[in-house]
């Protein structure tokens, strides 16, 4: 669609995309419903999203990776829950979704998705990453976005650069 060209075009422009489609995730995991999108290649990515989040800079954000990508880019063939951290092969590469042990807990995603697999499919087009960082969509101790007006609020007290809410795109004025 038009708005994941969008999206990759935002992620590889070093955007960072409050995402708020379908239906809320179940589980201590941001899967991409309630997230807050980003690219891994920016070294200042963490600290930014972290920022937005209120939260100590040494916590880590997740890559989400192209289920074919994952056994060349992190060892395991598939980990669809982000339940365990892996050693990153390319650290260098993506400075913002790896530990500072060099693993990174990775989410790996495949057509069923949706969306969010387009998105990464077309971001690593443009990057040649097979992977974007996603953290949930919330700030300062707050409980996950839950709500449009939730996402909106957030949106406009914090440094995100575009906001996706199902099929509309919310801009700042001087982001355009």
């Amino acid at each position: 669609s038009m708005i994941n060209t969008l999206v990759a075009a935002a992620l590889d422009n070093n955007k960072i995309v409050g995402y708020f489609v379908g239906g809320s995730e179940t589980g201590p995991r941001a899967l991409g419903h309630r997230s807050l999108l980003a690219s891994a290649k920016d070294k200042n990515m963490k600290d930014r999203l972290n920022k937005v989040k209120n939260r100590e800079s040494f916590r880590p954000v997740a890559p989400m990776v192209l289920q074919e990508k994952a056994k060349e880019w992190f060892g395991v063939s598939s980990s669809p829950f982000m339940l365990f951290s892996v050693p990153c092969k390319f650290p260098e590469l993506i400075p913002s979704g790896v530990h500072v042990d060099g693993t990174s807990r990775i989410q790996t995603i495949d057509e069923d998705n949706g969306d969010i697999y387009s998105i990464v499919e077309q971001y690593y087009g443009l990057s040649e990453v097979p992977c974007i960082v996603n953290t949930s969509f919330n700030a300062r101790g707050n409980p996950i976005v839950e709500t449009p007006k939730d996402a909106i609020e957030v949106f406009l007290e914090q440094d995100i650069d575009l906001l996706v809410m199902e099929n509309y795109v919310v801009y700042k004025k001087e982001n355009k």
